[in-house]
């Protein structure tokens, strides 16, 4: 049982860097960021036909976290798949969209900066 004591003269605080002001910023950053990365999904998958668009549908709005979307990527960009200028448009979003969240995604390149 803790202390009966106002918060500032507990030895040791029960949840230590709670509500600090730095842990909520970030917070608040990281679900921006999921945020944009879940609209720009859905902006992607709007215009899909029936047949294949409205399971993708779905998945995309009842993703929660970002590791959600990360999963749905390959079924998202099979999906896209072909040679029109908006289906290239719309993966190339994705892709940036992911980059952003998950920086290290890309198959690492022989090249290498001079």
């Amino acid at each position: 049982m803790l202390p009966t004591a106002p918060r500032q003269f507990m030895p040791s605080p029960a949840l230590p860097g709670a509500g600090l002001p730095n842990d909520r910023m970030a917070r608040l950053a990281a679900r921006r960021a999921f945020v944009e990365l879940k609209l720009n999904f859905q902006l992607a998958v709007s215009d899909l036909p029936a047949d294949e668009g409205d399971w993708l549908r779905r998945q995309v709005r009842g993703a929660e976290e970002p590791m959600d979307l990360w999963l749905l990527r390959a079924p998202v960009f099979a999906a896209l798949s072909g040679s029109g200028l908006e289906r290239r448009q719309r993966r190339a979003l994705l892709r940036r969209s992911l980059e952003s969240l998950f920086p290290d995604s890309e198959p690492p390149s022989a090249f290498s900066p001079f």
